[in-house]
């Protein structure tokens, strides 16, 4: 995504239940005009949802692609998604429902019940639901994910699985920047305290390091697949940074390598 683009999504882990009941937003069908399950997702819109029934599909298929891709396992939770027509509509809701959020054109949000996403329909409305869909499906499987390596798989998977690998608008940027020797380690990533902290650069040296994870040497992706793993089994991971650098200790070259090429 384009700086721009990227820092109006976020993503809010917080315990919603003190804000607002879980089940209190899905209850009363009279208040949805369009509600249905595609998946592991459950729909509720304001609008029809005929057109977008081949989209929601793709969408559900993205936890397929989470577990072969990143070895985490399928969840068993469902996700519900919010789905307004206008801003405008979509802006008053979140007031309603979770005053002093700063306002996002897509949000997921998690406590202790199941992960809900909310979104317009924008222009990036696909985009902005594959991201926050991959935090959600993440956050379902998994007990924590690093702050920098939750938003630079949402970006990498907010693509169409087409064009993951060579399609994403991060590519240029990215290539120009390593070129000039102007890019992030790892350790820099994880220094990262906050989502507020993030800005359209750092949620591009994130896709960058997860794409060289998934396309670049297989030591560095099979430390990642581990890393999340340990996470998964409740096991200390420690720091990507130090388990990289010990698996490939080249690993700033072979990251430079991997985008010029």
């Amino acid at each position: 995504m384009l700086e721009s683009q990227s820092i109006q999504r976020a993503t809010l882990l917080a315990v919603v239940l003190s804000v607002v009941p879980c089940s209190g937003l899905a209850v009363g069908a009279h208040r949805w005009p369009d509600q249905r399950q595609v998946g592991p997702l459950l729909c509720h819109a304001d609008f029809p949802l005929d057109k977008y029934v081949p989209f929601f599909q793709e969408i559900a298929e993205l936890q397929t692609d989470l577990v072969s891709t990143l070895g985490v396992s399928k969840t068993r939770e469902y996700i519900h998604l919010y789905l307004f027509s206008k801003r405008s509509t979509y802006q008053r809701y979140l007031r309603e429902h979770f005053p002093g959020v700063p306002y996002r054109r897509a949000l997921f949000v998690k406590g202790h019940g199941p992960g809900m996403v909310f979104a317009y329909a924008s222009g990036d409305f696909q985009v902005d639901l594959r991201h926050e869909c991959t935090h959600a499906l993440l956050h379902a499987s998994l007990p924590m994910v690093p702050l920098w390596l939750d938003e630079g798989l949402a970006e990498y998977f907010e693509m169409p699985a087409s064009q993951r690998q060579r399609g994403s608008p991060h590519g240029g940027p990215v290539r120009r920047a390593v070129l000039f020797r102007r890019y992030a380690d790892v350790q820099s990533l994880e220094a990262i305290s906050g989502i507020d902290k993030m800005n359209g650069r750092d949620y591009r040296q994130a896709w960058s390091w997860v794409h060289f994870m998934l396309h670049g040497p297989v030591a560095a992706g099979d430390e990642l697949r581990s890393f999340l793993g340990d996470i998964q089994a409740q096991v200390p991971p420690g720091r990507l940074s130090d388990r990289l650098t010990e698996k490939v200790p080249d690993l700033n070259r072979q990251f430079v390598r991997h985008f010029r090429r």
